[in-house]
């Protein structure tokens, strides 16, 4: 008599490995490691404006920090106006049949969007940026 044979101990076998996907894999990778090498991984980069919050809080409070919740409220905040008035612009410039996003643009639609006082403190300072920026451009360079 054959006795049954339990599976429960045994680790669950591996699917063969197709030629298709090893070559698929080594071309993703670039070059191949040397055997016995380990081939270091790159953090894949993340873009925010964590650095340039952190400069804004020390011209603001030099002694005080900012936990990582914290920051991240505030980069996801800062994409968000970001995207806000960068898309009421885009309508503003489309309305007057224009392909381009100018100064003028963007403030009218910091203007409809943020509210009040806000609204003119965000104009005064872009304002003093744009006249800041066109003294360092060239002669004749379109802003």
């Amino acid at each position: 008599m054959v006795a049954a044979v339990s599976t429960a101990s045994k680790a669950p076998a591996k699917a063969p490995v197709s030629n298709k996907a090893t070559k698929k894999a080594a071309k993703s990778s670039g070059t191949a490691p040397a055997d016995g090498e380990k081939k270091k991984r790159r953090k894949t980069r993340k873009e925010t404006y964590s650095s340039y919050i952190y400069k804004v809080l020390r011209q603001v409070h030099p002694d005080t920090g900012i936990s990582n919740k914290a920051m991240a409220i505030l980069n996801s905040f800062v994409n968000d106006i970001f995207e806000r008035i960068a898309t009421e612009a885009s309508k503003l410039a489309s309305y007057s049949k224009k392909s381009t996003i100018a100064s003028r643009e963007i403030q009218t639609a910091v203007r409809l969007i943020l509210p009040g006082e806000l609204s003119k403190h965000a104009i005064s300072e872009g304002t003093k940026s744009v006249t800041k920026a066109s003294l360092s451009l060239p002669a004749g360079f379109p802003l």
